[in-house]
């Protein structure tokens, strides 16, 4: 099972494998508190995507198409996230935008559960 969750909410035994799949430290957060497992930052979007999307939900469709083309040339990456779903059971992508709807994580979340 994959799972999303923003880095400000309080780390939980539910989350299971956790990965920062941001390309940028979250402001204000200490690696103590994140308790993460795993900081994924090339999974991320391009800078240039990233920043061409600015988390507008009217770019949503258009960043979802251009992060599937990036996510298809980092397949060994993919493949490293659908392992650690397989042997922890859960793993939770963890992310840092204030859009809870509208961010690489339910993009990325949406491209995993297809594979």
């Amino acid at each position: 099972m994959i799972e999303t969750k923003r880095i400000y909410n309080a780390p939980s035994s539910d989350d299971g494998y956790r990965i920062l799949i941001d390309r940028l430290w979250p402001r204000g957060m200490s690696k103590e508190k994140a308790k993460l497992n795993l900081w994924m930052k090339e999974i991320a979007p391009s800078d240039e995507l990233r920043t061409s999307f600015c988390h507008d939900p009217q770019k949503w469709e258009e960043f979802q198409r251009e992060y599937r083309k990036e996510l298809a040339a980092k397949e060994d990456l993919v493949k490293q996230i659908k392992k650690f779903e397989k042997e922890k059971h859960v793993v939770t992508l963890v992310y840092s935008a204030r859009d809870t709807e509208h961010n690489n994580a339910v993009a990325l979340k949406a491209f995993l559960e297809k594979k």
